[in-house]
């Protein structure tokens, strides 16, 4: 890796904290999402101690005492990790509210649903069975992220929307903060990220790595709380709620 500019010293904890701050403001603004984001966030906050797996093979950020460099773990992975969980489980959530109702007993009991829990975990298996393979670490991180949502969806048909929806608007979101990372701090993707290791493409500049992790992260994590918790979209309530009869999207 070349020597990093020191300006960049702070970037990471920076980038991470903005996430952490959209995060609170969608907690403080939606009270009524409030218990599976931070559920959400303590479940994904722990994989931040995955760090030393991606440096500096993926990238070498200046963290915090130097930590990343010394010993592969930082504090910025844990704040980045808890902010994102919490954003990518709520994110569809968020701009299309709909009521959710518990699976009653005949549903939960249909044939796909004795893969429950293999499902949810499909993507710890798949992370662990493709790490292995000669590449770059983040490939087996977004292809089990994939995995995870395309088995989740076998198992929970019913939560296409969140899926799609869901990957869809937190790719959006982490583009813009991608974009907000490569114009305030000029040269720190070069930097940073070990982009000879990576593909040659590279959407407005940005990582494609980044973007595909992106899109499979929202992905599986929109519907992990539904799947978790056995809960369905209530078409029946948003139908008398709008009294058309026509579930609003």
């Amino acid at each position: 890796m070349p020597l990093i500019d020191s300006g960049f010293r702070y970037t990471w904890l920076l980038w991470a904290a903005a996430f952490l701050v959209l995060w609170a403001i969608v907690f403080y603004a939606r009270s009524s999402l409030r218990r599976r984001m931070l559920w959400a966030s303590i479940l994904t906050a722990p994989f931040g101690l995955t760090e030393p797996l991606f440096v500096p093979a993926y990238w070498n950020p200046p963290s915090l005492f130097d930590l990343a460099q010394r010993t592969g773990f930082d504090i910025e992975s844990l704040i980045f990790c808890f902010a994102i969980g919490g954003l990518g489980v709520v994110g569809y959530s968020a701009l299309a509210p709909v009521p959710l109702r518990r699976m009653d007993h005949h549903a939960r009991s249909l044939p796909q649903h004795r893969w429950h829990l293999l499902a949810l975990a499909s993507p710890f298996f798949a992370f662990v069975a493709l790490y292995f393979l000669d590449w770059n670490p983040i490939y087996p991180g977004i292809f089990a992220l994939a995995v995870g949502a395309v088995v989740a969806l076998l198992c929970r048909p019913d939560l296409w929307r969140n899926t799609l929806y869901g990957g869809g608007v937190f790719l959006a979101l982490y583009a813009v903060f991608l974009l907000g990372l490569k114009w305030l701090w000029p040269g720190y993707i070069e930097a940073v990220w070990n982009v000879k290791a990576l593909m040659d493409w590279r959407p407005a500049g940005l990582p494609a790595e980044e973007l595909l992790f992106g899109a499979a992260f929202g992905m599986y994590w929109s519907s992990v709380v539904e799947h978790l918790s056995w809960r369905q979209r209530d078409v029946a309530m948003v139908r008398a709620v709008t009294g058309s009869g026509r579930l609003v999207q």
